[in-house]
């Protein structure tokens, strides 16, 4: 009954909200946008890219979403560009699942419309990332259609089909969003998508014309200087112990991590003869990554190891924040590795790209729901030249090369197989780890701000 109560008062607020604005409308700034994100600001990197091209663009750009992760200092840094938080909605443990979460998508509405319309300034354009979609298409359009915007959505995939993963996709919930995500998608003025797979899907089944803009790596994944690398490593290992080293130095005087080694004497950093390799792997920790597939691909190149094959201890990193972590963790925790050694740490933005500019190997488990979408982790290890091992979907062929980028597996034996064969030369200079740097460096990739420049910014002139 309170429950009831409330959602009345806020469609109440909601609605006197939409009378006050429609009686004193305002012309927007010529150059203005809103980027919207129903989600952590600080992990939509892709969001956060738009609102940096934007900006250098001379827009004004408010960037909306939940408050979180720290975003990335450019971001913070840039006078044009005003990050808006707005609180999270948790769900209302009070009757039936499905109750439940409509409760939350009315109060989430009714939030994102008070936000819009009564704490953001008329804007010329509406960005909107979907997923999630739910409640935001519909509510994104209704203030555009107030205020005189164009609402622009950026597909990274079906909302409904995450949904999915959870629910099962027969369930009418899923079906209901699924019904929903393709009403009010075709309600924009214009669309942005991650794929051709996925253009061509829109175009296909929903009847949504979008322009593919692929997914770049911003210009700070590169490859990280052997003095960075030391820096980073050193200030891991204060709180993470595969950062640390294991063996003393001959000289007190120098400073060593578990990879690298500082010279006081001529500031020379130097990596360590027979050093673990090093892997790296970024995850939202959700049902569309399966992470025990690399847990037992580590636990069979442990045994390798112990059977006395030529391989390298292994230090492996998997980053990130999500539902699962815990759930994970306490699988790693049980696990009895000697040769191996796996931590789960949460990177500052400014720290992430270096770690990737200082790995060996990434991992993506990343299995898309749609199958058409994209993992931008890999779109950040190839900025770095950083070769990878992706677990095979649909659309992956739209980024990695099998053989010449990376490789592409199918299960936890077969990723096993690709780790064995790539560090068993982890040593010679020739191995083939670093002729996948080689190919990754002669591709030439654009970047995010110039395939941007190219793809976006003229749909922005000319709508």
């Amino acid at each position: 009954m309170a429950a009831s109560s409330l959602v009345l008062v806020l469609l109440a607020v909601a609605l006197g909200s939409l009378l006050l604005v429609w009686r004193a409308r305002k012309r927007p700034r010529v150059r203005s946008a809103c980027v919207v994100v129903l989600g952590d600001v600080g992990r939509s990197p892709r969001m956060q890219y738009h609102a940096l091209s934007l900006a250098q663009r001379d827009f004004d750009v408010t960037l909306l979403g939940y408050s979180g992760s720290k975003p990335h200092g450019e971001l913070l840094n840039n006078k044009r560009i005003h990050i808006l938080h707005m609180p999270e909605i948790n769900r209302i443990r009070v009757g039936p699942h499905i109750f439940q979460y409509g409760i939350k998508v009315v109060l989430q509405a009714v939030l994102l419309l008070y936000t819009l319309l009564l704490k953001t300034s008329p804007v010329v354009y509406i960005l909107l990332q979907n997923p999630p979609g739910l409640p935001s298409i519909a509510v994104c359009w209704v203030v555009c259609c107030l205020r005189g915007s164009k609402l622009i959505i950026d597909w990274h995939n079906y909302g409904y089909t995450i949904l999915g993963l959870t629910h099962g996709f027969a369930h009418p919930l899923v079906q209901l969003a699924k019904w929903y995500e393709k009403l009010c998608g075709r309600l924009s003025d214009l669309n942005l998508c991650v794929t051709n797979a996925m253009r061509e899907d829109l175009a296909k089944n929903w009847n949504i014309r979008a322009v593919t803009v692929y997914d770049k790596p911003a210009s700070f994944f590169t490859n990280t200087p052997l003095e960075t690398q030391h820096q980073l490593f050193m200030k891991l290992g204060q709180t993470y112990s595969p950062f640390r080293a294991s063996t003393e130095p001959l000289d007190p005087a120098f400073e060593r991590s578990a990879f690298t080694e500082l010279n006081p004497r001529n500031r020379k950093v130097t990596q360590l003869e027979g050093r673990p390799a090093l892997l790296v792997s970024s995850t939202s920790w959700t049902e569309d990554e399966d992470f025990s597939i690399l847990l037992k691909a580590l636990e069979r190149f442990e045994q390798w190891i112990i059977d006395g094959t030529n391989l390298p201890s292994l230090v492996c990193v998997i980053t990130g924040k999500g539902p699962l972590k815990e759930h994970y963790g306490q699988i790693i925790s049980q696990m009895c590795l000697k040769h191996v050694q796996i931590c789960t740490p949460w990177l500052e933005a400014e720290d992430y790209p270096l770690l990737l500019g200082s790995a060996d190997l990434g991992v993506c488990l990343h299995r898309s729901s749609s199958g058409l979408d994209l993992p931008m982790k890999v779109v950040d290890m190839f900025g770095c030249c950083l070769p990878v091992c992706a677990i095979h979907f649909q659309s992956l062929h739209e980024l990695v090369k099998h053989e010449e980028n990376g490789m592409v597996f199918m299960d936890s034996e077969e990723l096993a197989a690709q780790l064995k064969m790539l560090f068993s030369e982890f040593s010679s200079p020739d191995n083939r780890l670093n002729q996948f740097r080689k190919n990754l460096k002669e591709s030439k990739q654009l970047r995010w701000d110039e395939s941007w420049e190219r793809t976006v910014f003229p749909l922005f002139t000319h709508t």
